[in-house]
């Protein structure tokens, strides 16, 4: 049961994550909760999908700032390929997707931040 919880928590997580950057209006929109809960499970299995497709040709993100560069194009193209999958998502091409990829990773930090130092671990 701690493991199916925990799931619908990161879900839940990553669901406000996506609808408070869309509130930012940086690239991404969603129109509703609802759509950014199901924009958060469409874009872990498109990204899951795409690392594990780039595995089996042998490319391995490494890290450093190349790494992280990779790592962003890489999240960039799952957003708009979700964006395909998700009504009520939408994406303002790649450099909206860039600029989307970057904030949802300093909204993602910030919130973790948050929760650690309520003592709550994510």
């Amino acid at each position: 049961m701690g493991v199916i919880l925990n799931f619908v928590i990161a879900l839940l997580i990553s669901a406000l994550v996506i609808w408070i950057v869309s509130r930012l209006n940086l690239g991404l929109t969603v129109r509703g909760y609802g759509a950014a809960i199901i924009a958060a499970l469409v874009i872990a299995v498109v990204g899951a999908v795409i690392l594990w497709l780039l595995g089996l040709l042998g490319i391995t993100i490494g890290g450093g700032l190349l790494g992280a560069i990779v790592l962003l194009i890489v999240a960039a193209v799952v957003l708009m390929l979700s964006d395909k999958f998700v009504p009520g998502m939408e994406v303002k091409g790649f450099s909206g997707a860039i600029i989307a990829a970057i904030a949802i990773a300093v909204v993602s930090w910030i919130i973790s931040w948050l929760l650690g130092l309520l003592g709550i671990a994510v």
